[in-house]
């Protein structure tokens, strides 16, 4: 049976991001974490110090959806709260979490090769370059009211 959807770019699109993220997903299972959560460990790793709510705007989380991710990497011993200064706190990675995201990010990779890897060797080299079009030309977008 055909799927009478399969001609609109944008179904099509949140389907293979569905199925791309159930992939991702499988791949973190034995951490027992989240995407979410990894997604964080990989942003504190790459910028230590950086606050909760300048974290939460990279990833698009809303700031009181961002609270139980810390609490619970830092439940975990894997992140770190350290002040920056009179109000903020910075954000780091523990001597585990540092190990963790580590492993985190060599599976990432290889899943990821292994799903470029699916497209037609054509199309590969395209991939990143038209998701990320869409993505910047979505934020660009104005709201339609």
């Amino acid at each position: 049976m055909s799927d009478p959807l399969a001609s609109l770019p944008g179904y099509v699109l949140r389907r293979a991001s569905s199925a791309a993220l159930a992939g991702l997903n499988r791949r973190l299972a034995p951490y027992g974490l989240r995407h979410a959560d990894v997604s964080l460990l990989l942003i504190v790793r790459d910028r230590p110090g950086i606050t909760q709510s300048e974290a939460g705007r990279m990833l698009d989380i809303q700031r009181a959806n961002m609270v139980p991710i810390v609490a619970r990497l830092e439940a975990k011993g894997l992140l770190d709260r350290r002040r920056a200064d009179g109000r903020s706190q910075g954000l780091y990675l523990s001597e585990d979490g540092e190990g963790q995201a580590a492993a985190l990010r060599r599976d990432i990779d290889a899943y990821e090769t292994a799903l470029i890897a699916r497209l037609p060797e054509a199309l590969r080299e395209h991939a990143l370059p038209v998701l990320t079009a869409l993505w910047q030309a979505a934020d660009a977008e104005p709201e339609q009211g």
